[in-house]
């Protein structure tokens, strides 16, 4: 006997049935394909890049804000720490940056963050901060990064951020004290969990990125103590500082983000078990320069002079090529082009490397002399 609302399995349209379906959608609906008008309807419902909807713009300080982003369709749950791709288009081009985002995953309203400092010569990063409204859609790509905490996390933990180098430290504090705060029956302090030292480093008290959160969040939660450097008053943050703020930091496992000068520092000082300290770098820092070349884009018939300083995707920018670009950190893989001829360096490494035919990834890497490349 069949059940009053099921269909009987002779009338259930079989795989190739649903496949001549689909085919003759997408010819009734050529040249769009049926994906394409859910787009029209609702560009979060697109099938093809991802996207996402900024809802609210909420400035942290005077040159940084937090944008709030609706994901569309196919987002993947991040993990607390993790960076993302950010497509987008300005005057006509679209630019991708990539940028830490700063909320724990798993919101009840389905939204995430990122949290954008402008800089000085940032185009990406000033339209973000400063011309994006409500009802913006941008392009995403997906999480990625390694800057994240193991499961469960340490017993104890010491952030040391600086600048915007608090934003994915951010997103593991949310993840961490607010289950722990938000479990504790009338308020009270959350006395369970893991041990937490967070060392902020910026300009002024105003210039504290999630300042007035960071410190509620401390005044809440016994488990976190909140040290703030401000360099203006007080000079750079040094590694004898931090002995001095947290005497046990390298009995810790340490988390650290910020300037390269920053990191380094830490890296010379660091006395305790190599796997015990990470740290997430947000620009490339060319390690060695060489003396460059003369630069021939093949394709477009471009030439430029390179110095040995400057990244092949810049180079080529420069001179009007169209370039293949994503994160620009040599993460993604999106920049690569075919070398035709010569030699390139590796800009982190100092490595010099390449043979005809190679696949290099432009963004990461400068001219050992004249080279051809197949763009």
């Amino acid at each position: 006997m069949i059940p009053k609302h099921a269909t009987p399995s002779a009338a259930r349209p079989g795989p190739a049935t649903l496949r001549r379906l689909v085919a003759a959608a997408r010819w009734l609906s050529s040249p769009l394909l049926p994906e394409d008008y859910l787009g029209l309807i609702n560009p979060l419902w697109t099938a093809g890049d991802l996207c996402g909807r900024v809802e609210e713009v909420i400035p942290e300080t005077a040159d940084a804000a937090t944008l709030v982003i609706r994901p569309g369709w196919g987002w993947a749950v991040h993990r607390p720490g993790q960076w993302v791709p950010i497509g987008v288009d300005i005057r006509g081009r679209r630019h991708w940056r990539t940028f830490s985002l700063s909320s724990a995953p798993g919101r009840p309203d389905g939204r995430v963050t990122i949290t954008v400092k402008a800089m000085r010569e940032g185009l990406v990063s000033n339209h973000l901060v400063r011309r994006t409204e409500p009802g913006t859609m941008i392009r995403l790509g997906r999480p990625e990064g390694a800057f994240v905490l193991p499961e469960p996390p340490p017993p104890r933990l010491l952030f040391v951020t600086a600048g915007s180098g608090v934003t994915p430290v951010m997103a593991m504090l949310d993840d961490m004290l607010d289950d722990m705060l938000d479990g504790m029956p009338g308020g009270a302090p959350a006395v369970e969990g893991p041990d937490v030292v967070l060392v902020h480093s910026a300009p002024t008290p105003d210039e504290v990125i999630f300042g007035r959160r960071l410190r509620s969040l401390a005044a809440r939660c016994p488990r976190l103590r909140l040290y703030e450097r401000h360099t203006r008053s007080e000079g750079r943050l040094r590694p004898a500082d931090l002995a001095r703020l947290c005497p046990d930091w390298a009995a810790r496992a340490v988390w650290a983000c910020g300037p390269p000068a920053m990191l380094d520092e830490i890296a010379a000082h660091w006395a305790g078990p190599a796997d015990r300290l990470r740290v997430e770098r947000f620009r490339l820092v060319p390690t060695a320069v060489g003396s460059g070349g003369r630069v021939c884009f093949t394709r477009s018939g471009r030439e430029a002079d390179a110095d040995g300083g400057t990244s092949l995707l810049d180079v080529g920018e420069g001179a009007g090529v169209l370039m293949p670009s994503g994160c620009r950190m040599g993460i993604c893989y999106s920049c690569v082009a075919r070398l035709r001829s010569g030699r390139v360096r590796d800009m982190r490494t100092g490595q010099v490397h390449g043979e005809a035919g190679d696949m290099i990834q432009t963004c990461v890497s400068a001219a050992a002399g004249p080279i051809e490349i197949e763009l």
